[in-house]
């Protein structure tokens, strides 16, 4: 049962990682149509960025302590480009060089998106399969 709870609770923290990214792509989308100014676009998506940074570490430190070692293996380079981007300092949106950062920070993002949408099929299946085995 433990083995379970613990596929489920990898299972919401995921979500909410997959929700905060959409989120960020959903941001950059409207300052790209010029529906929001760069202010509120950057500063809703810097709130958001450490977050992600811990939800991801916390997942990543779940799948360690349970003993899930493919998964944590799965989550270990995306750690790694969270960890070396806030070190190198490079985790915020700058405001007055948003418009030259976007087609980059989107493409990030969305790069991001497909990583954790494989992860969260990834963790369905091994839910589903610890399900199953008991």
């Amino acid at each position: 049962m433990g083995d379970l709870l613990s596929w489920l609770l990898s299972f919401f923290l995921l979500v909410a990682v997959l929700a905060i990214v959409l989120y960020q792509v959903m941001c950059l989308a409207d300052l790209e149509n010029d529906y929001v100014n760069p202010y509120d676009s950057a500063s809703e998506i810097n709130i958001l960025v450490v977050p992600e940074f811990v939800l991801q570490g916390a997942l990543c430190f779940l799948h360690l302590v349970m003993g899930h070692w493919l998964m944590c293996l799965v989550c270990l380079p995306y750690l790694y480009y969270d960890v070396k981007v806030y070190t190198d300092r490079r985790h915020l949106l700058d405001v007055t060089e948003i418009f030259n950062q976007l087609p980059w920070e989107k493409k990030i993002r969305l790069f991001k998106l497909g990583y954790l949408g494989i992860h969260l099929a990834i963790s369905i299946i091994c839910m589903i399969w610890s399900i199953v085995a008991e």
